[in-house]
């Protein structure tokens, strides 16, 4: 089991990853209009269309891929049991109970608190 989600968490960062790197290298719309009046953009390796069409369904099947991982993920770590149910239950299990600066000092015996109640107001 452990081989597989470390093998679905490498897929999903590799797909991240390239995502990133297509979507970087991507032009916007806006780019073939200064193409259109011959400024000499639409030179590419997969031509002034192609190039789009490739990378924009590559990306699309980057983020299906992204997007399963994703989900096969939060299902397999839904299904293995962990030991105390929470990251937060077991934080708690493991805080100090007197966090006054003098009770972190080794060697420090708990002393008995001065009792700084403030007394009621006088009724009129």
């Amino acid at each position: 089991m452990s081989v597989m989600l470390t093998l679905i968490l490498v897929v999903q960062m590799l797909s991240a990853l390239a995502m990133i790197g297509l979507i970087l290298i991507q032009h916007g719309k806006g780019a073939d209009m200064g193409a259109a009046f011959g400024s000499g953009g639409s030179g590419s390796l997969f031509g002034a269309t192609g190039s789009a069409n490739f990378m924009s369904r590559t990306t699309a099947v980057l983020a299906a891929v992204f997007f399963v991982c994703t989900l096969l993920l939060a299902y397999f770590g839904k299904l293995a049991p962990t030991a105390s149910g929470s990251v937060l239950e077991g934080a708690a299990v493991t805080a100090p109970v007197d966090s006054s600066p003098a009770a972190q000092i080794p060697g420090n015996a708990p002393t008995a608190k001065p009792d700084n109640s403030v007394p009621p107001a006088p009724v009129k």
